[in-house]
């Protein structure tokens, strides 16, 4: 890690810009998840469709994040958040007035088309912002938003029994489009004078997706990455997918406090475990280069006995501390994972490469939620697939370790893989 530079005068109002569209972006999409008896008792539906609506949203997003990326590397970071934040707004307003299960299935679909291009950006925006020892902390206060998001989902649930399941889409949905109108005045990449990727586009680096593919999956380093995030994937969307149901089931909470349960501590703690883990590897980083890589490694071997105990207990109390637990150490996961790819690709290609973890973390996330529906209809408990995803993060932690520093196959000076 290079000492400090000055960041740009804009750099900390663009992680605040980008924590409120992280907090849409997956408040968003997690609504869905814990309003699931109003939902069905509004549009019938087995519980493999309702898996389906979050499994055909992942296949979509995920199958277009290369793309994504790659947009974000080609073109304006600024231009495509923007972009994506007032259409994924605008299908949230439209989802509010689907009227049977084939219209709900298409708004989550598109859905998954729109939010694709957010986080790659974004996070990619943020290394631009932040070329030093502050890279960690600011992605953990951006997606410190992520959580926030995730947290307010169980609001879903809470309105949809309070009044109607399509008003918390119709509010929120709102809500984005008029922020997409403050950030159409406020976001803006950074100087050109500033950061690795203008430097490189002054040199006349041309970003091509076919080339930066080839680059990526060159790398031992990518490939090894690749297959973590996307095994990572099996323990985070079942939790994000099926929580709430488990918790409304075993410990015969109702629908409203089960989504909060599930949601708020989580999300909160994952919160403070973003800033502890991006402050944690910043300071790291000063003297090893693999502070990121260790910081998210540690956090993995914590969270697995923390999902253990949420699966395995009796009592709700301990599967607090549980949840708690999990959603503090997963957050590294989530925090350092720009950092690593800035460690490890070609700076041309941080937000494509980004995009294609995404594709493949949301397949098997996908699947895995589609998974819990289908087993619930076989009458398998949901709990078994808990299990499967605390054996992930085992393999996860150790396929982490195996992970080092530089980019292969590139002519770029040492002094620039810093993104």
């Amino acid at each position: 890690m290079p000492d400090n530079p000055k960041l740009p005068a804009r750099a900390w109002l663009i992680v605040g810009l980008l924590w409120v569209g992280g907090c849409l972006n997956y408040l968003d999409r997690v609504i869905i998840t814990t309003m699931r008896t109003s939902l069905q008792a509004s549009i019938p539906m087995t519980e493999a469709q309702f898996g389906l609506l979050t499994t055909a949203f992942l296949l979509v997003y995920g199958g277009l994040s290369p793309f994504a990326g790659y947009l974000a590397d080609r073109f304006s970071r600024s231009r495509v958040i923007i972009t994506s934040l007032f259409v994924w707004s605008l299908i949230t307003w439209l989802t509010a007035q689907a009227k049977t299960y084939e219209q709900m299935l298409v708004t989550r679909m598109l859905m998954g088309v729109s939010e694709a291009c957010f986080i790659p950006a974004a996070l990619a925006l943020v290394a631009d912002y932040h070329r030093g020892a502050t890279r960690s902390l600011a992605t953990g206060f951006v997606l410190g938003g992520v959580m926030i998001g995730s947290a307010l989902g169980g609001l879903g649930g809470w309105i949809a029994e309070r009044s109607h399941w399509s008003h918390a889409f119709s509010l929120f949905g709102l809500i984005g489009i008029v922020f997409a109108c403050v950030l159409l005045v406020l976001l803006r990449d950074p100087p050109r004078e500033n950061g690795d990727r203008a430097t490189l586009a002054q040199a006349g680096s041309t970003v091509r997706l076919g080339e930066a593919i080839k680059s990526l999956f060159s790398s031992r380093n990518f490939i090894l990455a690749f297959i973590y995030w996307g095994v990572l994937g099996i323990a985070a969307w079942m939790v994000i997918g099926w929580m709430p149901t488990y918790l409304q089931e075993h410990f015969h909470l109702p629908q409203g406090r089960a989504g909060l349960v599930a949601t708020v501590y989580v999300n909160v703690a994952s919160l403070i475990g973003l800033l502890v883990g991006g402050l944690w590897a910043d300071r790291w980083s000063r003297t090893n280069p693999r502070a990121c890589i260790y910081v998210t490694a540690i956090g993995l071997g914590i969270a697995v006995p923390a999902i253990l105990l949420v699966c395995t207990t009796p009592l709700l109390p301990l599967a607090i501390v549980g949840l708690v637990l999990y959603g503090l150490t997963i957050a590294f996961a989530s925090t350092e994972m720009m950092p690593i790819l800035c460690l490890i690709l070609d700076p041309r290609y941080i937000a494509t490469g980004f995009g294609v973890l995404n594709l493949f973390a949301c397949l098997v996330g996908g699947a895995t939620t589609f998974a819990g529906g289908a087993l619930r209809d076989a009458h398998i408990e949901v709990s078994r697939l808990f299990q499967a995803g605390a054996a992930s993060m085992v393999v996860c932690a150790v396929m982490l370790l195996f992970i080092k520093p530089g980019v292969a196959g590139t002519s770029i000076p040492t002094g620039k893989l810093d993104c």
